[in-house]
């Protein structure tokens, strides 16, 4: 019974999933349509997230399927109330050369992004409690479009940053990550409440080249909830194999001919 307990405990606390939706989250006023809280969101459905923002897309996983049972979040954060960051990465891999110049998440967002940046991160190696070797990472500013989907009360929405092209080799498993960040709301104690999670998909909706993706090989790494390197698919961690299948995200940039 205690370990029932706590893998509940630890999914509510890391994800969003179905087992939710009895207890929606609240929405904070920057996303409730108080003018005076400057959201830079539009809410209104815009085209496909790579048709926006992954261009040129040579990879992207597919979209979120808020109606399916086994959709889900998973925390991708940094805010005043996550202090330190929770990351969630996705893995690739590529069967030519490629030449990648920036990534698209898909994140459920319970506040404002502000300030309007994320962390970005690029690794190979990643195991369970090792996080390999990084390849490039930094602070950029992002790019926000509205999905126009909504799961358990929180809005999706694309963020992309953009870098110094880093160069992939084929064959090799590379992992990504982009954190979004709520780090400015002093003013009206949003961000100790906002969360943010990347979005899954379950059925690789609108994808290209999907299958690049290896299927459970969806890392957390989280100094803020005391979590290294562990597996989306580990059993502690709650999820069932088709929500941590796959993750809903893009690559920009070239491949090799």
């Amino acid at each position: 019974m205690k370990t029932t307990i706590f893998a509940v405990t630890i999914l509510f606390a890391l994800a969003l999933t179905t087992v939710a939706q009895s207890s929606k989250p609240a929405v904070s006023r920057h996303l409730a349509g108080d003018a005076s809280a400057g959201s830079q969101f539009q809410n209104n459905a815009l085209p496909a997230a790579k048709i926006g923002l992954c261009s040129p897309c040579i990879f992207y996983g597919g979209d979120l399927n808020p109606d399916d049972i086994n959709a889900a979040g998973m925390s991708d954060e940094n805010t005043l109330v996550i202090e330190g960051g929770s990351g969630t990465y996705g893995a690739v891999i590529f069967p030519d050369r490629a030449y990648v110049n920036g990534i698209i998440f898909n994140v459920q967002a319970s506040d404002a992004f502000d300030p309007k940046t994320a962390t970005y991160d690029i690794r190979e190696g990643v195991s369970d409690g090792y996080g390999g070797s990084v390849l490039q990472s930094g602070s950029s500013n992002i790019q926000i479009l509205s999905t126009g989907r909504n799961f358990l009360g929180f809005y999706e929405y694309s963020i992309a940053v953009h870098f110094p092209t880093v160069t992939l080799d084929p064959g090799v498993e590379y992992w990504f990550n982009v954190e979004p960040q709520c780090l400015n709301g002093a003013t009206d104690g949003s961000c100790y409440q906002g969360r943010f999670f990347v979005s899954n998909t379950t059925q690789g909706t609108n994808n290209e080249n999907g299958n690049y993706q290896p299927k459970h090989e969806m890392f957390l790494n989280s100094s803020f909830f005391g979590i290294t390197w562990a597996n989306w698919c580990d059993s502690f961690l709650g999820f069932n194999r088709k929500q941590c299948d796959l993750l809903s995200y893009g690559l920009v940039g070239t491949v090799s001919e």
